[in-house]
């Protein structure tokens, strides 16, 4: 009693008073404490502790201050320097937990204290209590610290503390896995992510992506190939690669690196040629050609520095020989085997069977050349082939037409008539091919014969009913009214000037209905040219021309007409009468994009065909029509130059101030450079006058806001009404922009006494 009197001086009254009243009040003792840590009398506070706890046991708040206070106390103090008060620390938190076990820091704060105290099965047993007297919930901050004190202490300690976390924490599997790689326990950690691998709920337990967890296992298979003489690495290994065929090439060669780490060469080198004919795409090729280029040097090297320290004869050399004579062929596949690959992804990509072809012709082996055309052949579904299967058939009796063995090359090509292909075109190129084939070799009956039996139609069919473009219709029976196939009959007839076998093959195309314009015109080209002049002008082959035409103008966008409206045209200068090509032009400036350049062709062909004079019309509605405004402006000056041709002076004059308000001056130097001109050759000095002050007007409009001359040409466009260019007359009501200017009829240093 006399020590505890000792510990409380005049100013503690007060509050003794207070918690003597009322020990079960916790802010008298808060109060009291709170003025104790003023004092800096330790003794003394840790006396108010114990009496505040024991008044209050299950006060949280009292026992962590006290707790928190013995600790700092201790801050500065190891263990091994003071064990007691360390125990003393130990017993406080024993007691506190007898009321206070569903507290998490609590717990929390005691653990972190024995962790710092070498008393490790004290701290184990203390975590396992901990985790028994709290909710599952709050477990999660247990073991935070716990997996903290287990990789402090190692051992088989951590490996079961780990283990326990696992089992409530399976996602956190990978912790266990690289516990096992730090204690080098690396057949277990292999093991464990075989089993997670074999796991249904794999990706609910493990971060990392199926294919990087393989890789993972592979690399620690490889590199520590030791540890795993109960792992048959080469089954797990191939699981993966069969899991994986599209990404497989690193998986390959940690195979093979297993065996080359067992000094099993032969079976690594196995591995990396079976892996070379089985990888998928060629990013996974590089990986193994480089890894396995890299162990054949290896190998090399290795037995050269072997022979060079020990020589063993004609032993080694031999084994020198045999390795670079390996190496050698092995970058010499490379090509076929790249090609390999890419085949293998789509064995229909036709460029690609060119390319391997044009490899074993590097070769010089016909065999093989000719077992890769046929393999090319066999191969290619033709509905999914990606380029032109007739390609490879066309270049299979190139090829033997280069031997000049021309039977044989008949035979490829009689053989691809028959084959099916996905369009017709791609047959018509095979029955051309094998006409030119014979052409190059001067056999024209064979070659005439061959496309004579292309455009022959199937037998016991309605040539009305066979659609050209229906798909559901085999080539073989659409070929007859293929135009290319018929394109080169006819020249081909023509070349022999055999005029009536070439003039039925004309008929015979115009009967299919397959004629083109161009077609048409050939064939009345030809008539004339071999004096049949009643044929060529016939009046159904020009209506079945414009018909035609008609048709394919129907179809035709506007930005691509343009081409056929002026084939049209000509057609009927050439063969009809001059009124309807003007009037096909007239509709080509309606319909097609590009109206400026049309107007300009009907233009010249109207003053052509008819004369200047009937331009004018043509003229005014060209400027009426196109909305650019430049381009108005060039048809203006167009306009002006004939009529000064036509002697209309007044006309051009008009012409001119109505173009000016499209003229910029500062940017159409060429227009008032043109108006400059006229005037001195055909004005006076009133109209060279009124030319100078239209350009000023112009330049203050053009100089003006640009939202008032916005208003100003819209408000002008609805108010103007359908160009007449006949009777230009200048306006008596002045433009707003004309009032600017003071003196408009003043010309200085002009003189017309010229």
């Amino acid at each position: 009693m006399t020590n505890s009197q000792n510990l409380i001086d005049a100013s503690d009254i007060p509050f003794e008073k207070d918690v003597q009243s009322d020990p079960y009040n916790l802010r008298f003792w808060l109060q009291y404490i709170e003025h104790k840590r003023t004092k800096e009398n330790n003794q003394a506070l840790i006396l108010i502790f114990e009496r505040a706890v024991q008044a209050l046991p299950g006060s949280f708040k009292l026992w962590k201050k006290h707790l928190e206070f013995r600790e700092n106390c201790l801050q500065e103090t190891k263990y091994s320097e003071n064990e007691r008060e360390y125990e003393i620390v130990n017993f406080s938190y024993e007691r506190s937990i007898l009321y206070l076990h569903k507290m998490p820091r609590i717990w929390i704060n005691y653990l972190s204290f024995l962790m710092k105290q070498p008393r490790i099965t004290q701290t184990r047993r203390t975590f396992d209590r901990a985790l028994r007297a709290l909710a599952i919930t709050q477990h999660n901050k247990i073991w935070k610290l716990f997996k903290e004190f287990a990789q402090n202490v190692g051992g088989i300690t951590e490996e079961k503390i780990m283990k326990r976390y696992v089992m409530i924490y399976p996602e956190k599997i990978e912790d266990l896995i690289e516990m096992y790689k730090k204690h080098k326990q690396y057949k277990k950690a292999a093991e464990l992510m075989i089993k997670c691998l074999n796991n249904p709920d794999f990706n609910q337990i493990v971060n990392l992506s199926e294919y990087e967890f393989w890789v993972g296992l592979a690399d620690l298979i490889t590199d520590y190939p030791g540890d795993m003489v109960e792992i048959n690495a080469d089954i797990v290994l191939r699981e993966g690669i069969n899991r994986y065929t599209d990404i497989s090439g690193r998986l390959w060669t940690s195979l093979a690196t297993f065996y080359i780490a067992n000094e099993r060469f032969e079976k690594a080198r196995d591995v990396y040629e079976e892996a070379m004919e089985k990888v998928m795409t060629v990013r996974d090729f590089t990986v193994v050609f480089e890894a396995y280029t890299s162990f054949e040097e290896n190998m090399l090297t290795g037995i050269m520095e072997d022979e060079a320290t020990n020589s063993k004869g004609k032993e080694n050399l031999g084994v020198i020989d045999l390795r670079m004579e390996r190496f050698e062929d092995l970058m010499n596949r490379r090509p076929f085997l790249v090609s390999n690959v890419v085949l293998r992804q789509n064995p229909n990509l036709i460029d690609e069977w060119i390319k391997r072809i044009e490899l074993y012709k590097g070769t010089g082996n016909e065999d093989d050349i000719v077992n890769c055309y046929e393999e090319a052949i066999s191969t290619v579904n033709y509905k999914k082939a990606v380029g032109e299967l007739s390609q490879i058939w066309i270049h299979y009796s190139e090829y033997y037409e280069t031997l000049n063995r021309l039977d044989k090359a008949r035979k490829v090509f009689e053989r691809a008539v028959e084959k099916p292909f996905k369009t017709v075109a791609e047959l018509a190129k095979i029955w051309c091919s094998f006409a030119e084939m014979e052409i190059r070799h001067e056999e024209f009956d064979n070659a005439e014969a061959i496309l004579s039996r292309a455009v022959t139609p199937p037998k016991n069919v309605v040539l009305s009913q066979i659609n050209y473009k229906d798909e559901h219709v085999s080539p073989q029976k659409r070929i007859f009214k293929s135009l290319m196939v018929w394109q080169m009959y006819v020249d081909l007839e023509e070349s022999s000037d055999n005029v009536e076998k070439t003039k039925a093959a004309y008929d015979q195309i115009i009967h299919l209905r397959i004629a083109t314009p161009q077609i048409i015109v050939n064939y009345a080209q030809f008539l004339r040219d071999k004096e049949y002049f009643e044929d060529a002008y016939k009046g159904k082959k020009i209506e079945r021309t414009r018909d035609i035409f008609e048709q394919a103008l129907t179809s035709c966008p506007s930005n691509l007409s343009q081409p056929l409206f002026i084939m049209y045209g000509k057609f009927e200068e050439e063969f009809g009468q001059s009124r309807n090509a003007l009037e096909i032009y007239k509709r080509a400036c309606k319909a097609v994009d590009s109206k400026f350049e049309m107007y300009k062709f009907y233009i010249a062909k109207t003053c052509e065909l008819l004369g200047e004079n009937s331009a004018r019309n043509i003229y005014e509605s060209a400027i009426e029509t196109i909305p650019d405004e430049q381009q108005i402006l060039l048809l203006c000056l167009d306009y002006a130059k004939m009529e000064i041709k036509l002697g209309e002076i007044d006309r051009t004059r008009a012409l001119y101030g109505y173009a000016s308000q499209f003229a910029d001056p500062r940017v159409n130097h060429d227009f008032w450079s043109t108006w400059h001109t006229f005037e001195v050759n055909y004005g006076n000095e009133d109209t060279f006058k009124e030319m100078l002050r239209v350009k000023r007007t112009v330049q203050t409009k053009f100089n003006t806001d640009i939202n008032y001359i916005t208003a100003q040409l819209a408000s002008q466009k609805v108010g103007k009404s359908t160009l007449d260019i006949k009777n230009f007359e200048k306006g008596t009501e002045l433009n707003p922009l004309e009032k600017v200017v003071e003196n408009p009829d003043e010309i200085s240093g002009l003189d017309f006494d010229d």
